[in-house]
C-alpha cells in the first residue's frame, strides 16, 4: 500500500487587526467592525479647487499669443518675383527686420505681464 501524506488545513491569515471590544455585562466579546481607509473624491472637492490664474491673465496670454503670431506672419514672406532678380529691399524690408521682430518681443512681454498679474 502506499503511504498518502495527511491532508493539511489550509490556514486563512487577515492582513487586517481586528478590534476587539469587551462586553461587561457578559463574557462574550464583540467584534468591531473595520472602516476603510480608502480615500474618496467626489466631484465637489474637485470643483472647489480655483483655477491657477484668472480670466483677465487667460485674456492677456491670448492677446500676447496673438501678437507674437502676428510677428512671425510678417516676418513671413514670398520668393523674389523674378528669379533672375534678386532684390534687397523685398528681403531686407523695414517690416521684416524691424518691425516684426518688435512685434514679437511685445507679444513676449505681455505673455509675462499675463504670468505674474494677480
Amino acid at each position: 500500500m502506499s503511504k498518502a501524506k495527511p491532508k493539511s488545513k489550509k490556514v486563512v491569515v487577515s492582513t487586517t487587526a481586528k478590534k476587539t471590544v469587551v462586553n461587561t455585562t457578559s463574557t462574550n466579546t464583540k467584534i468591531a467592525p473595520t472602516k476603510s481607509k480608502r480615500r474618496t473624491t467626489t466631484a465637489n472637492t474637485i470643483a472647489k479647487d480655483p483655477l491657477l490664474f484668472g480670466r483677465q491673465n487667460y485674456i492677456l496670454m491670448g492677446i500676447g499669443f496673438g501678437i507674437i503670431l502676428l510677428g512671425l506672419a510678417l516676418m513671413t514672406g514670398g520668393g523674389m518675383p523674378s528669379p533672375d532678380v534678386w532684390d534687397e529691399n523685398i528681403i531686407y524690408g523695414f517690416r521684416r527686420t524691424v518691425l516684426a521682430p518688435f512685434l514679437m518681443l511685445v507679444g513676449l512681454v505681455v505673455e509675462v505681464v499675463a504670468i505674474f498679474k494677480k
